[in-house]
C-alpha cells in the first residue's frame, strides 16, 4: 500500500477518536513503515532519538503504537522477550511466525496446506474463521549449535 494512502488512512483513524495527526505521530508513523523488520517500543523510540526531527517522547511512542495496534495498521508479537515486538501489517499479506527461543529471532512464513488445515478444523467444530496467528518456538540452527547436547532432549515439543 502507497504510504500516502496509509497517513491518509491513519489520519481518518485518529479523526474518528477526536484525535489529530501531529507532527510527532506523523514522524513515528513514517519510521514504523519505513522498516521490514520487526521493533520493540524501545526499539523504535531509539531510533527516533537517534534521527533528526521533532522530539518524540517515549509516551507518544506507546500511546501511538496503541493507536496503531488498535486502527490494524501494526500487529503484536509476544516473542517471548518480555516485551511486545510489532510489525505492520497494513497493505501485507497474512504469515505465521517462527520464533527462536535462543537468540529471539523471528522467521515469516506462509504455508498453504497449514491454512488448509486451520480452516476444515474450525469448519469441523461449527466455526467461521474471522483470523489467526500461528507462532512455533525453537531453536535456530545457529543456537542449536550453542546448546550443550543434554539440553537436546529437553527441546522435545510440548
Amino acid at each position: 500500500m502507497q504510504h500516502a494512502k496509509v497517513v491518509e488512512r491513519f489520519e481518518e483513524f485518529l479523526k474518528g477518536r477526536n484525535l489529530k495527526l501531529t507532527s510527532q505521530r506523523r514522524r513515528l508513523l513514517d519510521r514504523v513503515f519505513a522498516t521490514h523488520e520487526h521493533f520493540s517500543a524501545e526499539q523504535l523510540y531509539s531510533w527516533l532519538r537517534g534521527e533528526p526531527g521533532d522530539p518524540v517522547s517515549r509516551a507518544t511512542v506507546y500511546r501511538t503504537l496503541s493507536l496503531l495496534t488498535e486502527g490494524g495498521f501494526l500487529a503484536t508479537l509476544d516473542a517471548g522477550r518480555g516485551e511486545l515486538i510489532y510489525e505492520h501489517v497494513l497493505g501485507h499479506e497474512h504469515h505465521d511466525h517462527i520464533l527462536c527461543l535462543g537468540c529471539g529471532r523471528i522467521e515469516e512464513f506462509h504455508d498453504e496446506v497449514i491454512e488448509e488445515l486451520q480452516r476444515r478444523a474450525c469448519e469441523a467444530k461449527g466455526f467461521v474463521l474471522v483470523s489467526h496467528d500461528l507462532r512455533l518456538r525453537g531453536y535456530c540452527k545457529t543456537c542449536q549449535r550453542r546448546q550443550p547436547a543434554s539440553k537436546a532432549s529437553d527441546r522435545t515439543a510440548t
